[in-house]
């Protein structure tokens, strides 16, 4: 088992090993005062683990409760939010008491968006059952929920008491959700580390699932650290999000989330290799990765529907937004550009 230390407003440990499900009990015992855990899951990963999570937290003489929400993004809304705070508020859970998202990122968000407003304030432990959650959204303590108008409106910071992510979890994944976490790992590869890029080149995911994650979990407590709060260096986790959310929102998120921000680290990099800020050679490396991970590097949504989601995005601030422009493998930028630069960026990343 590999521990990585999150320091941020709540100190925390990022757990990494097979087996660690198991163990769950053990850990929340550890880190919380709780007597009560609600297990809380998708209705397509609760019946693979869900028993064993409450199993092992029933272990510690934990009261355990379960809750299933529907799967897929377009449940994570304010009417899922409301009814998972109304369950708990029935089921009478106090500050005390701790939640555990054992699912990928629909999941984590929503659960984390609850404990950060449920009376206050609640403990969360994140147990990501996707690769995608486990590299990425597990950690850091972004919660939220979406309204019709754009992905991620509704949310709050709020750090979890733990994070487990234990590799068996994943063998269960549809190939499609597994290659949507490769899509975020290639991601940390190209914003902060060539060497790591070029090993997933070599090398691959699938043969050093605990390698990868632990890779990438260093990388975003190393960002975290010195930006919790998403006002500086933090942003460049947003590589290839800003069209990326924009692909989710015009296709109503039957394109998986890590397909549509590999078509937006695709369209970023066309754009600054046209721009003059990348070499061809990137841009080359990265479509032979995502191509070679099954993931997708185009889309025929036109640049006018893209600009229309891109009005909500978070990164916005007035007429401006905020890029994370590639300069080379291992190295990014974030670029404030005017809106109609933005458009321009469209035209240059290959969309009509």
């Amino acid at each position: 088992m590999t521990t990585v230390h999150v320091s941020a407003s709540r100190e925390y440990d990022v757990l990494i090993g097979r087996g660690l499900l198991d163990r769950l009990g053990e850990v929340v015992k550890s880190c919380t005062k709780a007597q009560t855990a609600v297990v809380i899951a998708g209705d397509r990963v609760f019946p693979l683990y869900g028993a064993r999570a409450m199993v092992s937290l029933e272990a510690v003489g934990l009261r355990t409760l379960s809750y299933v929400i529907p799967h897929g993004e377009q449940h994570k809304t304010l009417e899922t939010y409301g009814a998972l705070l109304r369950f708990l508020s029935e089921k009478r859970l106090t500050r005390t008491d701790v939640l555990i998202a054992l699912g990928g990122g629909v999941t984590g968000d929503l659960t984390g968006f609850a404990a950060a407003t449920y009376q206050r304030g609640i403990d969360f432990v994140q147990v990501p059952t996707t690769l995608l959650a486990a590299v990425d959204s597990s950690v850091g303590g972004k919660t939220a929920v979406d309204l019709p108008t754009g992905k991620n409106q509704v949310g709050a910071f709020w750090q979890p008491a733990a994070v487990l992510c234990d590799p068996e979890l994943m063998k269960t994944l549809p190939e499609d959700e597994f290659r949507c976490g490769t899509a975020e790992v290639v991601k940390y590869g190209m914003l902060g580390s060539a060497a790591f890029f070029e090993s997933l080149e070599q090398h691959g995911v699938k043969d050093r699932l605990e390698d990868v994650i632990r890779t990438c979990v260093e990388m975003k407590r190393d960002i975290v650290g010195e930006d919790e709060y998403d006002r500086g260096r933090r942003q460049v986790l947003n590589l290839g999000h800003s069209f990326g959310h924009a692909v989710e929102a015009c296709s109503r998120f039957t394109i998986l989330h890590g397909q549509a921000v590999a078509i937006g680290m695709a369209l970023i990099t066309r754009a600054a290799v046209k721009r003059g800020d990348c070499p061809q050679d990137a841009l080359d490396r990265l479509l032979a990765l995502l191509e070679r991970f099954g993931l997708p590097t185009g889309t025929d949504y036109g640049a006018d529907e893209l600009f229309a989601a891109l009005g909500t995005d978070k990164k916005r601030s007035g007429s401006t937004m905020h890029l994370v422009i590639p300069e080379d493998i291992g190295r990014c930028r974030i670029e404030a550009m005017l809106l109609p630069a933005v458009r321009e960026l469209l035209r240059l990343g290959g969309v009509k």
